[in-house]
């Protein structure tokens, strides 16, 4: 079993991990976690824990988790809002078909309110990108 263990173990937390090597090979044979650092995957802060100094084989392994745990969270944040579709799909057709007229009425000016904001968001941001897209005119025209 120590030998399927990974030389390092990230413990998530809200915006990144603290980071511990994993230890097997002591004279008691037991699974020894040294916590070496703590990093931040939002600004890319990694700060050594206490006085230590990581290696390069530790900001190696920092660095790829780090890389990994990005990747991980961008592809869930995508995820997520085609559950939220999926959601919205859900909701129109409890709002055509099941729902009361007091359930509407606890909902509906929430809702407009919350898919006007998100329709202007997406139509402003639309525009951004097809400009940004298009060539560039002749001067003066």
């Amino acid at each position: 079993m120590a030998g399927d263990l990974p030389d390092y173990y990230f413990r998530v937390r809200e915006n990144g991990a603290a980071v511990f090597r994993v230890d097997t090979e002591n004279r008691n044979r037991r699974i020894e976690m040294d916590q070496i650092a703590v990093v931040n995957v939002k600004n890319g802060d990694i700060k050594p824990h206490g006085e230590r100094s990581l290696s390069e084989g530790d900001l190696k392994a920092i660095h790829d988790w780090m890389a990994a745990r990005i990747g991980q969270l961008q592809r869930r944040e995508v995820d997520d809002i085609l559950r939220t579709v999926d959601h919205l799909n859900l909701t129109t057709q409890w709002a055509q078909s099941k729902a009361s007229d007091a359930q509407l009425e606890d909902v509906t000016d929430a809702l407009l309110l919350a898919m006007h904001d998100l329709r202007s968001v997406l139509v402003r941001k639309k525009a951004d990108r097809i400009m940004k897209d298009q060539p560039a005119g002749p001067a003066g025209a």
